[in-house]
């Protein structure tokens, strides 16, 4: 089974948080323009989900690790 890498590994609380904003305000995008079928790959909506899946895991690690070592 070939490893994904996760471009969100190295990126910290903030920059994870930003870019959970990015990626919401692009799925609503992508859901009115898909509305209105102007949407020209509606397979990117599944992308942009997966990708904020993955933000909020990562999120949530960093979280979790945090809170163990107190």
């Amino acid at each position: 089974m070939a490893i994904k890498i996760n471009k969100y590994h190295d990126l910290k609380i903030g920059e994870l948080e930003k870019e959970l904003l990015e990626r919401k305000d692009a799925l609503f995008n992508m859901r009115f323009q898909k509305s209105l079928q102007q949407l020209d790959d509606p397979f990117s909506i599944k992308n942009i989900k997966k990708d904020i899946a993955r933000i909020k895991t990562r999120i949530n690690a960093i979280k979790n690790e945090e809170s163990e070592r107190i």
